[in-house]
C-alpha cells in the first residue's frame, strides 16, 4: 500500500462465539511476498489456512498472536478486546513498523501509530490476510485442544460458535469458565435466570 514503507497487518478471529478467547494477529511480510493461497482466512479451506500458517511464520520478517480470553472480553465488550488483543500483538512484533493496516472499521490510537482501517480488508491486502489467517488457526487449534477436556459442547466441529449443537449443550450442561457471560442467543436467555 505505501512501497518502502514497513507495514503490519492486524485482524482478529473469534468476535461472534459463546466460548474462547478472540484471538488477534499482527504480522509484517516481505515486500514482494506472494502466495497463490493467500486471501482472506475464512474463504480458504482449512487445508490452505494450515499450509499458509507455515508458510507465513517461516517468512514473514515479523508476526505475534495474542488471544484476549472470556473475562477479559467481558469486562470491555468485545470491540474493545478485538482492538487490545491487535494492539498487544503490534507490541510483540520483533520488527516495528510503521503503519498498521487494520481490518475492519474500527481502531484506537496507540503508542503513535499511523494506521488505516480497511473494511474487508482480509480480502485485500496480503499483510491482513496474513494476520487473518495467523489468528484463525491459532483460535481453531486452541479451541480444539479446549474441547478434549469440554468435548459434550463441540468445540472442536464448532469452535465457540452458537451452533444448535452448542446451544443444546449449553442447555443441558450449564457454562463453563470458557463461556463469555456478556453475550448470549435468544433461545439461551431463559437460563440465565
Amino acid at each position: 500500500m505505501h512501497p518502502g514503507v514497513i507495514e503490519a497487518g492486524c485482524d482478529e478471529a473469534g468476535r461472534g462465539p459463546l466460548a474462547g478467547p478472540v484471538f488477534a494477529a499482527s504480522v509484517i511480510l516481505p515486500e514482494d511476498f506472494h502466495h497463490p493461497l493467500l486471501n482472506d482466512s475464512k474463504k480458504m479451506t482449512e487445508k490452505a489456512r494450515n499450509i499458509l500458517r507455515e508458510v507465513i511464520e517461516r517468512e514473514a520478517l515479523a508476526w505475534a498472536v495474542e488471544k484476549v480470553n472470556p473475562c477479559e472480553i467481558d469486562s470491555i465488550n468485545i470491540l474493545n478486546a478485538s482492538i487490545t488483543g491487535m494492539q498487544r500483538a503490534v507490541r510483540r512484533l520483533s520488527v516495528k513498523p510503521e503503519f498498521l493496516l487494520i481490518d475492519g472499521n474500527r481502531f484506537k490510537p496507540f503508542d503513535g501509530y499511523d494506521y488505516q482501517c480497511i473494511v474487508k480488508g482480509d480480502g485485500k491486502y496480503a499483510p491482513i490476510a496474513a494476520a487473518s489467517v495467523l489468528a484463525k488457526t491459532w483460535r481453531d487449534e486452541y479451541m480444539r485442544e479446549l474441547a478434549k477436556q469440554f468435548p459434550e459442547y463441540g468445540w472442536d466441529r464448532n469452535m465457540g460458535y452458537p451452533t444448535k449443537e452448542h446451544i443444546e449443550a449449553i442447555k443441558k450442561h450449564g457454562y463453563t469458565p470458557h463461556h463469555r457471560m456478556s453475550f448470549h442467543p435468544k433461545e439461551l436467555e431463559p437460563t440465565l435466570f
